[in-house]
């Protein structure tokens, strides 16, 4: 089997037919009237709304793609907003607790001072309570021991004994003087 292109050249070759460089011009004036008419009707019905269907896909696409940037820039504006506030929100997050603890710091510093202040105020009543009752105490004993002396020594004036009476009756009277102090009496 030859290829077509063989076969022509091996008739072109024998003489047996046109040769390739010879031109039928009735064929080739049908051929070029043929495709004018067919690029015509081509151009005149298919060629228009194919290219109107072509561009028409290349606005849709062009306008999808602008869509698709246009919604890719508003995501990517939209994720910086939202991480700007994400930090503000950090930053105000902080600035809170920092907040929080100094006010805490500072009512435990006042706690404290208070606490203090009332624990040397009750010291100082305390202190001062205790200074009353002393003085208090001190005085009664002075008392008691003015009324013990007065009594010693109108017994003493009374009995103008001896001096060994004396000294038995200031000796009864010591003896008696614990029993009246716990007794509180003379």
């Amino acid at each position: 089997m030859l290829s077509p292109i063989a076969a022509l050249l091996l008739a072109a070759a024998e003489g047996g037919g046109s040769s390739i460089m010879s031109v039928d011009t009735t064929l080739f004036v049908a051929t070029l009237v043929a495709f004018t008419i067919f690029a015509v009707i081509l151009a005149k019905f298919a060629w228009g709304p194919l290219l109107q269907i072509v561009e028409e896909r290349e606005k849709t696409i062009r306008e999808q793609v602008d869509s698709a940037e246009k919604a890719a820039a508003d995501a990517k504006a939209t994720l910086l907003q939202h991480q700007e506030l994400l930090k503000g929100a950090g930053r105000e997050r902080d600035e809170i607790l920092a907040r929080a603890a100094k006010d805490a710091e500072g009512l435990r510093a006042e706690l404290q001072a208070r606490a203090r202040a009332d624990a040397e105020q009750i010291m100082a009543r305390s202190r001062e309570q205790m200074q009353r009752e002393k003085e208090q105490a001190v005085a009664e004993l002075r008392s008691q021991v003015a009324d013990i002396a007065v009594e010693a020594a109108s017994r003493i004036v009374k009995s103008s004994l001896s001096e060994e009476a004396q000294r038995k009756l200031v000796d009864e009277y010591i003896k008696e003087l614990p029993r009246a102090v716990k007794g509180g009496q003379a």
